[in-house]
């Protein structure tokens, strides 16, 4: 089977070709550059052995797309590029909706005109309301709260309507909650351009010196220790994730919807906390007010996924401290 992926030079995009290469499927990366870097290419060839062919394509770009469809001969897309910033989201929101959903359904033109009929879609657990009570499963309430959780929710709408029009087309929509880790290998990993908006990022730069300290918006949740309480799942487990989706999605007809988590959460400074115990105690931070919108309990129900893509995280909140720490420390 032959997979392009789109944003396949980023953070997620980046371990799931790992997976996929080092599973036998042969891949194409399309990638505009926008949050990610070149570099990548030679970095997955270092971890794999193996050349992969790289596209510098924006989703905007309909010419570009087209020609590479055309050469690609593609089995099916695994659709992460996106941007993806809530707070610039916020501030951009035209920018947002013009890239994410018109650029989705330009990928969806082409899939069309080429005649590919799968699709797995990057969407998120912001696509949920805060007024649902963790666990979450994938039938809870749907209302997110700003414009890029937005998009993602008009995306997964857009693929059930095509998916409803075109019978011969499967899709699977992956939920995802809170990413972080990286690549043993220590040569991928979480590395945005800019001030971090990720919690894990921000606290390996603040262990490296390049950031003075970390803030935890609030201390007064209802929860242990009072502070925010996520989902935190490995990204190689998230990469797993997309190859579980990828080996079922011709088991079924029109599309299906699973959430990827670990179904435990973890408070800010459980991470905290536990990224010093593992790293050498390098991380200062300090409690600052709440940030609106955000919640006080948010992890998935992860059942759904277990159940019928047969998907199981492996990896703790250690392993996911560590192979940050590594991660920066390779690409100081």
């Amino acid at each position: 089977m032959k997979v392009l992926l789109t944003g396949g030079l980023g953070y997620i995009g980046s371990h799931t070709a790992v997976e996929l290469i080092e599973n036998g499927f042969e891949i194409d990366v399309m990638d505009n550059l926008y949050n990610s870097s070149e570099d990548v290419v030679e970095k997955l060839k270092q971890i794999t052995g193996k050349q992969v062919k790289f596209h510098k394509i924006d989703l905007l770009d309909m010419d570009s797309m087209d020609k590479m469809f055309s050469e690609g001969k593609y089995d099916a897309v695994i659709h992460f590029a996106g941007l993806k910033a809530v707070g610039e989201s916020t501030q951009k929101p035209l920018m947002y909706y013009e890239n994410n959903i018109t650029g989705t359904i330009n990928l969806l033109k082409c899939m069309e005109k080429y005649n590919v009929n799968n699709i797995i879609f990057s969407s998120s657990a912001c696509v949920y309301s805060d007024k649902n009570v963790a666990p979450f499963t994938e039938d809870a309430i749907l209302n997110p709260i700003n414009p890029y959780g937005r998009t993602k929710y008009f995306i997964e709408e857009i693929i059930k309507d095509y998916c409803f029009a075109n019978k011969n087309f499967k899709a699977v929509i992956l939920r995802y909650f809170n990413p972080i880790g990286a690549h043993e290998s220590g040569l991928i990993g979480e590395n945005p351009n800019g001030i971090p908006n990720n919690l894990m990022p921000y606290i390996t730069r603040v262990a490296f010196g390049k950031l003075k300290e970390l803030s935890v918006f609030g201390n007064d949740y209802d929860t242990p220790d009072g502070t925010g309480v996520r989902d935190y799942i490995h990204v190689v487990d998230l990469a797993r994730g997309h190859l579980a989706a990828l080996n079922k999605i011709n088991s079924f007809e029109g599309y299906k919807i699973y959430n990827l988590g670990t179904g435990h959460g973890y408070s800010v400074l459980d991470v905290v906390n536990t990224f010093n115990k593992v790293c050498g105690n390098k991380v200062k931070y300090k409690i600052v007010d709440r940030r609106p919108g955000d919640a006080a309990c948010v992890f998935a129900s992860p059942e759904k996924a277990l159940n019928e893509l047969g998907f199981k995280t492996t990896k703790e909140l250690e392993e996911m401290c560590l192979s940050s720490y590594n991660f920066e420390k390779n690409n100081k």
